[in-house]
């Protein structure tokens, strides 16, 4: 194990030789170190730069400035192959010609690991991924489930310093997904390897992390623990990103005592006033999670229309508009009921919001108002 350390680790990527214009893809004063043994996730959306870092850190892409350590060792300059990580990618990269034994030895061969030893490793991490009875086997005759087992058994087989995994589980359908991930969960347990895993599935990165990076436009956002993260999110972009479904934003006009939207009048918290500035007319980002909406007939302060219902089972998804004005476009809101209380298309409804539970953003950079980091 070794913990991985980053500073001010900056990519620049060239649109044209002939110009050496940069682009806005990249990286920029990426910072974070990842102790021995744990498991962050980088998460964000596509073309943010979370690959870019992994690869980078891979040695397979070269940093235009700044200083990249595995444990004490200062990797800048050291190729790939002598940084004694183990990389898995989202098309998993197996020998088709190979059988699952023969890729699973591998690395081992290449590092010219003795014959015996390199087959007592392979029958270990076999039997550890469940693929024991499949070692005869070629890829092609594989699911995509024990093919991504074959996988990270050829990177676990190496016992790297560090484990790298590039989105591996995109390929697979939603319940097999489920599956690799609380296998993956149990794996890291259990091998105890410093690993960095790359997605843009935020359940991913909710359930496995220990830290989540989270990433937006080659910049580092936040660092934190995922509940924290998704209690006190640092800005509107991480507010929305994390969260499933995720947060519902609606413009909002702040007079003083309560927020106006749409012409209509909700609450605000005394907690929540004591950070807003005390500017009538002053236009808020609020945010409310799906969770923190109910259908209150009685007690509600929102008036919506509903436009889409989706049937789950246990629960209900609703998609509803707050009504136009003459002064604001309608505003989208969604939220989850019991079946019991299912709405119907083009009905209106009175909604209620759980006060203590609001966010507030700004309007023009985005930053969280309330609440604030504790």
């Amino acid at each position: 194990m070794a913990k991985v350390r980053l500073e001010r680790i900056t990519r620049q990527f060239v649109r044209s030789n002939a110009t050496r214009e940069t682009s806005n893809a990249g990286i920029a004063d990426i910072t974070f170190e990842v102790p021995d043994g744990a498991f962050w996730v980088l998460v964000g959306p596509s073309g943010c730069g979370k690959s870019t870092i992994l690869r980078t850190i891979a040695g397979l892409e070269a940093a235009t400035s700044g200083d990249l350590y595995i444990g004490d060792r200062l990797v800048n300059q050291i190729p790939a192959r002598q940084r004694d990580v183990a990389m898995v990618f989202q098309n998993y990269a197996l020998y088709p010609h190979m059988t699952v034994a023969e890729n699973l030895a591998f690395g081992l061969q290449m590092r010219r690991v003795d014959a015996k030893a390199t087959q007592e490793r392979v029958e270990t991490v076999a039997q550890m991924l469940a693929i024991d009875h499949l070692l005869d086997r070629k890829p092609g005759q594989l699911s995509g489930g024990q093919q991504q087992r074959v996988a990270l058994g050829r990177a676990i087989a190496r016992q790297p310093q560090v484990f790298l995994l590039d989105e591996p589980l995109s390929n697979l359908d939603a319940q097999l997904r489920d599956e690799t991930r609380a296998e993956l969960k149990r794996l890291h347990q259990q091998v105890g390897i410093t690993t960095i895993y790359v997605t843009h599935d935020q359940v991913e990165a909710m359930t496995l992390a220990d830290q989540i990076v989270v990433l937006d436009q080659g910049r580092i956002q936040q660092i934190g623990a995922p509940q924290t993260i998704y209690a006190q999110p640092a800005n509107r972009m991480i507010a929305t990103f994390l969260g499933s479904p995720p947060m519902n934003i609606l413009s909002a006009v702040y007079d003083g005592t309560a927020f106006q939207i749409n012409g209509q009048t909700v609450p605000c918290s005394e907690l929540l006033r004591d950070h807003l500035q005390p500017i009538a007319g002053r236009l808020y980002d609020l945010g409310v999670r799906p969770e923190h909406v109910h259908i209150t007939p009685d007690t509600g302060h929102l008036t919506v229309e509903i436009s889409v219902v989706e049937p789950l089972g246990r629960e209900v998804a609703v998609r509803a508009n707050v009504p136009a004005t003459e002064r604001s476009p309608q505003q989208a809101i969604a939220f989850q009921c019991h079946p019991t209380q299912c709405p119907h298309v083009g009905d209106r409804l009175l909604l209620g919001l759980d006060f203590d539970q609001l966010f507030a953003f700004d309007r023009e950079t985005g930053d969280t108002v309330y609440p604030s980091k504790q």
